[in-house]
């Protein structure tokens, strides 16, 4: 055994050998895929982790910590009505805003807490797949009846995407199922209420932060929002404090300390709103770093949860830029233009090709609008358009990486299987009507 390892480890070094001996570092297409890579990485870490990733994080803690392992198997889990616990995960989209890449720590964290592989793929899928911002600005920017066969086919996507893997691994299931069954509900240690609202005020805060701006407009409802979205945060901040004290029970004078060193932050760099958010990430971390109990524990797993995803995230990010560019860069290794010359029409192959390419391709949070009216605007079809817009978003190369993490790979191939021939399939039907 042990000499196995050994050539293992020999094989990693010489497979990073080969690659720096023959890099085409004088190549100029390979010279751009790399800029191209930092670049989107570089973006990534600018635009995502903060507002997007870290709040995430604390959100799965609460999930870990605050929500009981019986909480969730109420409504995933064995004990829960089959219906019940699909409607949730299917619709759960709605309310959550994130892309591919933030949903992995709230997924990870309900299947720790033992939620049905069935219900957990469901809300794995709708989470960044039906986001209700996505959905509107896909209605007016790239027309009414490719929004209402987004949000069909995310719907549906989502629970027969769930309920395939729990037939497909039912005995797995089963024994899980019994395990839960045979266990005795245990009483909450706070109300559900309580919980709750703690969690509806951390999911706001995530929405309100990445409140994106509508395009070509500065009137109208969504526009309001936008402009007032860091008015909104903070009173959800003060939520938040009252939260921290009332529900979660952290230390008060921590808590006042915190919430005073936002203000004073908020005066001072009244002029961008992320530096008052970075000085409550912090306070937070401190407040629950000297607070012994739940909080610290819900630190502890927000940190687990980090250290878990960050690093895959990171390497994804850098292939994925490599292989398929950035916005600011250009082109990866592998041109744009030849994948726009890949879905035009309504052929098996170009709505496949969308599928693939959406599936490993990363789209933060409503990006992939403009670069599908990008596409739209180059020759793509309809029916590959609305197979890109149905896996790309759910799905992306980071994510993949840390699914596999979660569930094993052979779970985490059937799933993107899944995604990719249903993308396919409805992008086909959709080509052929409209």
């Amino acid at each position: 055994m042990e000499w196995k390892e050994q050539y293992k480890s020999f094989l990693w070094i010489l497979g990073f050998f080969l690659v720096a001996y023959f890099m085409p570092i004088e190549e100029e297409n390979f010279s751009i895929a790399i800029i191209a890579a930092f670049d989107l990485l570089k973006w990534y870490a600018q635009e995502h982790v903060l507002l997007c990733l870290i709040p995430a994080f604390f959100i799965a803690g609460v999930i870990a910590v605050f929500i009981s392992q019986s909480a969730v198997i109420k409504y995933f889990g064995a004990k829960a009505k089959k219906w019940l616990a699909y409607l949730v995960a299917s619709v759960s989209g709605t309310i959550l805003a994130v892309c591919s890449c933030t949903i992995l720590p709230l997924f990870s964290s309900i299947h720790k807490r033992g939620a049905g592989l069935g219900p957990a793929m469901a809300f794995l899928y709708s989470g960044p797949a039906i986001n209700i911002l996505a959905i509107i600005l896909t209605a007016r920017i790239l027309g009414f009846e490719l929004g209402i066969a987004r949000i069909i086919g995310a719907v549906v996507f989502s629970i027969v995407i769930g309920l395939i893997m729990s037939f497909i691994y039912r005995k797995e299931e089963k024994a899980k199922a019994e395990n839960q069954l045979a266990m005795p509900d245990v009483e909450e240690p706070r109300p559900l209420w309580q919980t709750a609202i703690h969690f509806f005020i951390l999911i706001a805060i995530l929405v309100f932060v990445n409140w994106g701006k509508p395009d070509g407009t500065t009137e109208g409802f969504w526009y309001f929002m936008f402009a007032n979205k860091w008015f909104i945060t903070s009173v959800f901040g003060i939520g938040f404090a009252l939260s921290m004290i009332y529900i979660i029970k952290v230390t008060k004078l921590f808590v006042i300390l915190g919430t005073a060193a936002v203000v004073i932050a908020g005066l001072i760099f009244y002029h961008n709103p992320s530096i008052p958010f970075v000085v409550g990430v912090v306070a937070t971390t401190l407040a629950l770093t000297f607070t012994e109990g739940e909080p610290n524990q819900w630190l502890g797993e927000t940190w687990g949860f980090t250290k878990q995803i960050m690093p895959l995230l990171g390497a994804g990010v850098l292939i994925a830029g490599f292989l398929l560019g950035s916005e600011n860069n250009g082109n990866g290794i592998i041109p744009k233009e030849w994948i726009v010359s890949l879905v035009g029409g309504n052929s098996l192959f170009s709505n496949f090709f969308a599928s693939i390419t959406g599936a490993f391709m990363y789209f933060a949070t409503l990006t992939e609008i403009p670069i599908l009216q990008g596409l739209i605007n180059n020759g793509m079809g309809k029916g590959p358009a609305l197979a890109l817009l149905l896996a790309g978003p759910a799905l992306s190369l980071p994510n993949m990486l840390v699914i596999r993490n979660v569930i094993g790979i052979q779970k985490t191939i059937v799933y993107v299987l899944l995604v990719v021939v249903m993308a396919t399939i409805s992008g086909m039907i959709y080509g052929t009507f409209f």
